[in-house]
């Protein structure tokens, strides 16, 4: 005799990173117009499409994605009056960025950018079930101006890395149940979660 059994696939969203419901409806979405395709869940749908991502079925021709974060240095070019604010809010008024180093700048714009973010969603979405987590934005050193956001709760972490010059800016690094996996680089908790899902650094409030 013959036992068939039911698989359960677990499936993500591509972009919150979610676990996707039994039963629940998800679109599929291609990031680079190619044949792989990646599954979205509906709060996520709108995002994709603005990404440029290729929606299974729809003409192969990508849309133009909508353009949500500043170039290299773009807090320091607005503060200068060389370029407008593209970002509408940044959590550091400007009488507080124009006493902040280079480094600092960095550090308030990945900021900025990760709050602009889908991601901004997902850990604020954990807080409310975990609580308030610990938070570091890291500058790393070198030419690329990446800067890492971690976020860690008690039995959970999550980071990301932001690249201020690229078309997606903010990516899922990655994640993990013990805080304690983290290098300890990355555990010098200077920035705290905000009740609306902001992560602010304590540089932001001097």
């Amino acid at each position: 005799m013959t036992r068939v059994t039911k698989v359960t696939v677990e499936r993500t969203c591509a972009i919150c990173e979610r676990t996707l419901l039994m039963g629940e409806r998800a679109t599929r979405f291609s990031p680079n117009g190619g044949a792989d395709y990646v599954d979205v869940c509906p709060l996520c749908a709108e995002t994709a499409v603005e990404y440029g991502w290729i929606r299974e079925g729809a003409p192969t021709t990508p849309t133009v994605p909508t353009e949500r974060r500043r170039g290299k240095r773009g807090i320091l070019a607005t503060i200068m009056g060389t370029r407008p604010r593209e970002i509408e809010e940044t959590i550091a008024p400007d009488p507080i960025l124009r006493r902040l180093s280079p480094q600092e700048l960095a550090i308030v714009e990945a900021a900025d950018l990760f709050n602009a973010s889908q991601y901004r969603r997902t850990v604020g979405g954990i807080a409310k079930s975990l609580g308030a987590p610990q938070a570091s934005v890291v500058a790393l050193s070198g030419v690329n101006a990446e800067v890492v956001v971690t976020v860690a709760w008690d039995i959970s972490w999550y980071q990301y890395r932001v690249f201020p010059d690229s078309d997606n800016p903010v990516r899922l690094e990655g994640r993990g149940h013990d805080p304690d996996e983290l290098e300890p680089g990355f555990t010098d908790w200077n920035a705290r979660l905000a009740d609306d899902g902001r992560i602010v650094p304590d540089i932001a409030k001097l």
